[in-house]
């Protein structure tokens, strides 16, 4: 990552930045709640920017980034995408708040961070077996072959079971935990709003853009049958508040603050930007610069996917082609031995 000063100098001679995310869905412009907050934020910020759909890698941790000029930013370093621009004085929507305490906004950060996302997580991946899992597979798993994605998500289970500490023993004690800790953040966030336009005072901070990512996806991918925006809908002010943001930022910003492709993008390469400021398009030397990654983006695919092949067709040898229900079991008895 470059320094701050080099980061600084290459946001500002970037015309145009790009935000590399998952693909649309469920009328957002990105269907992935990691995703969403970064592309908040930046509207939020003013920041002109173009959304690039990232197929190859679809559950990994590093998407979203943002790419401008020479640098990247992803979310799996420095604390994820938003938390790096603020850190390095290049976007810091909180700065505009010199009355609010950074430590409040902290404090109200952290509970969106793990309380609100540790029940989101558990309605995609776990909750009612997995019921939700047909919307975790279309956010993540889907532009995938069968075989390959069946395994993921299958995989994804276990990783989100195991961080969560969850077993067949505990996990009736465990959901009455989780639920009771994301209803307590809703109430402390309502009380918080109260009847403003933001959590502090009526201009976002960064707190918001996690806020609002977090209730437009539960209000928007999430069924009427799912717990958590059945929570959620018990405080009216919390959905105003996301209902007024979707109209201002998602739907009008859908359409003027940058324009969304579905191209294979270069993986962590700085795509080269004009200088116009009217459009993000390489210069020639740059175009050729890039065809040549995506090559080699597009071979690095496709022995990814040979080797997902193989562990599949290794695991499904070894499983004798056992059914979902079955390793679930197989995973339980990691815990109880």
């Amino acid at each position: 990552m470059a320094s701050a000063a080099t980061a600084a100098a290459e946001w500002e001679a970037a015309a145009r930045k790009t935000l590399v995310a998952r693909k649309p869905g469920f009328g957002l412009p990105t269907a992935c709640p990691t995703c969403l907050p970064v592309l908040l934020y930046l509207r939020m910020s003013q920041v002109p920017f173009d959304i690039h759909v990232d197929y190859r890698f679809p559950d990994a941790d590093h998407i979203p980034y943002v790419e401008f000029g020479e640098c990247v930013a992803f979310n799996n370093e420095n604390g994820g995408v938003i938390e790096y621009l603020r850190e390095e004085k290049i976007v810091d929507l909180t700065s505009k708040h010199p009355s609010v305490s950074y430590s409040d906004v902290l404090s109200t950060k952290a509970m969106i961070s793990t309380w609100l996302a540790d029940a989101l997580q558990y309605e995609l991946w776990v909750a009612n077996d997995g019921a939700h899992g047909s919307i975790a597979r279309d956010i993540y798993f889907s532009d995938l072959p069968w075989p390959i994605g069946k395994v993921l998500h299958w995989k994804k289970i276990r990783d989100v079971k195991r961080l969560m500490d969850i077993t067949k023993l505990n996990a009736a004690e465990k959901e009455e935990e989780i639920y009771r800790k994301a209803t307590a953040a809703y109430d402390a966030l309502s009380t918080k709003l109260g009847d403003q336009s933001f959590l502090f005072d009526d201009s976002p901070t960064d707190a918001d853009a996690l806020l609002l990512g977090h209730v437009l996806f539960v209000l928007n991918a999430l069924p009427a049958t799912s717990m958590l925006r059945s929570y959620l809908q018990n405080y009216d002010n919390l959905v105003k508040y996301a209902e007024d943001i979707k109209v201002q930022l998602v739907e009008v910003g859908s359409s003027s603050a940058g324009s969304a492709s579905s191209d294979m993008p270069s993986s962590s390469t700085p795509r080269k930007t004009s200088s116009s400021g009217q459009s993000y398009k390489p210069k020639p030397k740059a175009k050729k610069e890039r065809t040549e990654e995506e090559k080699k983006s597009r071979r690095r695919t496709k022995y990814f996917l040979a080797a997902q092949l193989i562990s599949v067709l290794a695991f499904l040898s070894i499983t004798g082609g056992v059914d979902s229900s079955a390793l679930d079991d197989d995973y339980d008895m990691d815990y109880e031995d």
